[in-house]
C-alpha cells in the first residue's frame, strides 16, 4: 500500500535516493508536515512563522477552512472534464474576474499556472499582431516555458540553450538604485525610458508584438516604478503597435491592496496574466484581454488548448478566493497592515547601518540589505545569513539572492495575517539583523 504521509527511519534517506532537484538551491532543512494559517509545522515539531504565503501563493493563508469546504463539495460533484467542456464554477469565475478588472477587460481564460499563462498571452500576442519580438524589464520574472523564460531577465537565462527569438529588454526603474539622472542629479525615469526603447528600436526587427511587465517588479526586488511610468511605458508600445501586458502573479486579489496593482496607476493593460494569489495556494492561472483582442485571436485561429484549461475544481476554489476578498473587505485590510508592516520594517533601515531600504505596497514588501550604507554595496552573504538566522528563530523570509539583484526580502506573508504575527516577524527579522550587524562589527563575519 502506499501510504502518503508514511515516514521513513530516515527522514532525509528518502529525498537523497528519490527526490530530483529542480533550482540551483537546496532544499529547506526541515520536512514541512503541515500548515495552517500563517505557520508552517515540521515533522520534527517546529512551527515556523510563513512570511512568504509559500511560493507568495497562499492569500488566504494555509488550509483555509472555506477553501477546504470548497474543495470538499466541489470534488463530489465536478472534478475534471474534457477541455471542451464548460461548467459553472469557470463561467463563475470568468464573470467574477471580469466584474472588477475594469471596462474592456472583460474575457477570461482560465489557465492553471503563472508560466503557461504568460506563455498563452504572449502567443495571443503574436498571433493578433502579427509580430513576434517581445520587450520586458532587464530585472524580470516571468516563468520557465518557452515563451515566458525568453522574456526573463532575472535568472535562468545561462543554461546554453536558445531562447525565443525577438526578446528585447529595457532596464528595470530602480528608485533605490537609480543610473539617469536629471539636472538636480535626481533620478530620472523619463530619460531611462526614453533610452530603452531607443535601444529596443536599434535592435528591433520591425517585428514589435508585445511588452510584459509585472506592475511591482516582485523576482528583481520588490521594485515598485515611480507614478506615471506605467503610463508612460503604455503610450511606448501604443506608439509601436505593441500590446501591453501585465503580468500580476504575485500583485493581484488584494495583495497590494487593490483587486489589481494596475489601477493604483490607472493604467490598463491590453492583456491581463494571473495566477499565484487567484488560488491562493492551488494551481489556478487565467488570461485577462478585451472583446475585440479575443475575438482577432479566434478568428486568426488562437490555440492554447491544454489538459487542465477551465477545469472546475480548481476554477470553484478561485471563486471562493474572491468572495472572501469581497466579503471580508481584504484590500482595504491589507493596505492597512500593509502600512504597519512598511513602517515597522523602515524603523529597521532607520535603526541597522546593513539594511538600506524598505519599499512596496500592501503586504507585498521588500527589504533590501546591503553591507554599508556609506556606499549601498549589495551584500548576498549577508542577506543570506539573516535568512539562516531567521529560519532557526521560526520565520519564514524568501529573499532575492540572483546575480547583481540581492539580497533583497520578499516579505508577503497571507492577507490573514494577524497584527501580533506581525509583530512576531518582525521582531525576529530584527533579532536576526541585530545579530548578524554585531558580528560583523566584531569581525566575526
Amino acid at each position: 500500500m502506499i501510504e502518503a504521509f508514511e515516514k521513513s527511519q530516515g527522514p532525509w534517506a528518502d529525498v537523497e535516493k528519490y527526490v530530483g532537484r529542480y533550482a540551483g538551491m537546496d532544499f529547506s532543512p526541515d520536512i514541512i508536515d503541515h500548515a495552517k494559517g500563517t505557520y508552517l509545522f515540521t515533522e520534527s515539531g517546529e512551527k515556523i512563522l510563513d512570511f512568504t504565503s509559500g511560493q507568495m501563493s497562499s492569500t488566504l493563508g494555509h488550509s483555509n477552512p472555506e477553501i477546504v469546504t470548497t474543495l470538499q463539495q466541489t470534488v463530489q460533484r465536478l472534478d475534471h472534464l474534457y477541455s471542451g467542456m464548460l461548467s459553472r464554477p469557470n463561467i463563475n469565475l470568468s464573470k467574477n474576474i471580469a466584474s472588477k478588472t475594469g471596462e474592456n477587460l472583460k474575457k477570461v481564460i482560465p489557465l492553471s499556472t503563472g508560466s503557461e499563462v504568460n506563455e498563452a498571452a504572449l502567443r495571443m500576442a503574436k498571433l493578433v499582431t502579427g509580430k513576434f519580438e517581445v520587450v520586458s524589464f532587464n530585472k524580470s520574472w516571468h516563468g520557465v516555458t518557452q515563451a515566458s523564460a525568453g522574456a526573463t531577465y532575472a535568472s535562468a537565462r545561462k543554461s546554453g540553450a536558445p531562447m525565443s527569438p525577438g526578446q528585447l529588454s529595457i532596464p528595470t526603474p530602480y528608485t533605490y538604485r537609480p543610473n539617469f539622472f536629471n539636472s538636480e542629479g535626481e533620478y530620472d525615469w523619463h530619460k531611462e525610458l526614453d533610452y530603452g526603447f531607443e535601444m529596443v528600436d536599434a535592435q528591433s526587427v520591425g517585428s514589435l508584438a508585445a511588452c510584459i511587465v509585472e506592475p511591482i517588479v516582485s523576482g528583481g526586488g520588490i521594485l515598485v516604478p515611480p507614478k506615471g511610468y506605467l503610463a508612460a511605458l503604455k503610450e511606448k508600445c501604443r506608439e509601436r503597435g505593441m500590446l501591453l501586458i501585465f503580468d500580476e502573479a504575485q500583485t493581484s486579489l488584494g495583495r497590494t491592496g487593490e483587486w489589481f496593482a494596475y489601477q493604483y496607476d490607472d493604467v490598463e493593460p491590453d492583456i491581463l496574466t494571473l495566477s499565484k494569489t487567484l488560488g491562493s495556494g492551488l494551481p489556478l492561472a487565467a488570461l485577462v484581454t478585451t472583446d475585440k483582442i479575443e475575438k482577432k485571436a479566434h478568428e486568426k485561429g488562437f490555440l492554447f488548448y491544454t489538459s487542465h484549461v477551465n477545469d472546475p475544481l480548481v476554477a470553484a476554489v478561485g471563486c471562493t478566493v474572491m468572495n472572501i476578498i469581497e466579503r471580508d473587505n481584504l484590500c482595504q485590510v491589507t493596505k492597512e497592515k500593509g502600512n504597519y508592516l512598511h513602517d515597522g520594517l523602515q524603523k529597521l533601515v532607520d535603526e541597522y547601518d546593513i539594511v538600506g531600504d524598505a519599499r512596496g505596497r500592501g503586504l507585498l514588501q521588500g527589504l533590501e540589505i546591503i553591507k554599508s550604507k556609506s556606499n549601498k554595496e549589495r551584500s548576498e552573504f549577508i542577506g543570506d545569513e539573516i535568512t539562516k538566522r531567521c529560519y532557526k528563530l521560526g520565520l519564514h523570509m524568501n529573499i532575492v539572492n540572483l546575480p547583481g539583484m540581492g539580497g533583497v526580502f520578499r516579505i508577503a506573508p497571507p492577507l490573514t495575517v494577524s497584527y501580533e504575527e506581525l509583530d512576531s516577524g518582525l521582531a525576529i527579522l530584527e533579532q536576526s539583523i541585530k545579530s548578524v550587524q554585531n558580528d560583523i562589527n566584531l569581525g566575526n563575519l
